[in-house]
Formats: C-alpha cells, structure tokens, sequence
C-alpha cells in the first residue's frame, strides 16, 4: 500500500503539484498529507513489523539466502522510514497546517520540492524490499 501511494505521487501528483498555484497546491497537498498521516501509519508500521517478523523467522528456521534477503528488506524498510521521519513528516506537518489554516507559506514550492526530491528514492526502497520479501517467499 505504501509502495503504491509512493510511486503514484513520483509518477502522477509530481507532474499535477506543479501545475497547479501555490494556495491550491498548499491545499490539496497539505490536506492529502492530513489524511495519509493519519490513516497510513497502521500499514507501514504492520507492514515493517511483519517485515521484521519474517526476518526472524529466516534467522531461526530458514536458510542463509531467506535470512540475507529478508534482514535486508527490512534494513531498506528501516532507511525509507528515516528518511520519511526525517525530511518527508517535518514538510507534511508544515504543509497540513498551512492547508488547514487556508494559509500559503512562503516557501511552499521549496518545501514541496524538497518532499519530491526523495519521493522517487522512497518509491524505489520499498518496492526493493517487497521484490526482496517476494524473492524470500520463493526460497522459503
């Protein structure tokens, strides 16, 4: 689920942000980041738990390549969800509240690119870890 909200927003929203003026792109962007803050936690916190989880299951009972490939799902899991704490929250934080409070920051077009300019490295993360957790499935 995280993956494909990721690659839509590198693919299509990107493209569409741009068009749009700096008070409606506020808008839509900061309300989008209201409601995925909010409702897309439970999945990638389940999803890295799980993530996680099949780690040590390969550790304990599985073979050397399902435990190689599964610790390092998680490891990218791990790295998408620094940069996501890191550059990606702060951004949908300040772009939520300015939505909310129907205001446009001065520097919204550089906190938005500043969010895209690790959107498409998010999207290329996770869909590793999921190609590596497909992999693990194969051998397991």
């Amino acid at each position: 689920m995280i993956f494909g909200t990721d690659v839509v927003a590198a693919l299509v929203l990107r493209p569409v942000y741009a068009e749009l003026d700096d008070r409606s792109m506020v808008q839509v962007v900061g309300r989008g980041h209201h409601y995925g803050d909010r409702r897309l936690p439970v999945t990638g916190i389940l999803g890295t738990v799980l993530t996680a989880a099949t780690a040590g299951v390969a550790i304990a009972w599985g073979t050397a390549a399902t435990a190689t490939l599964s610790v390092a799902a998680l490891v990218l899991l791990l790295t998408w969800l620094a940069l996501f704490a890191r550059i990606s929250a702060p951004i949908n934080k300040t772009l939520t509240a300015a939505a909310l409070s129907d205001e446009v920051p001065s520097d919204a077009r550089a906190l938005q690119a500043r969010w895209e300019s690790i959107i498409v490295l998010r999207a290329v993360l996770i869909g590793l870890a999921v190609l590596l957790l497909c992999v693990t499935l194969v051998l397991a």
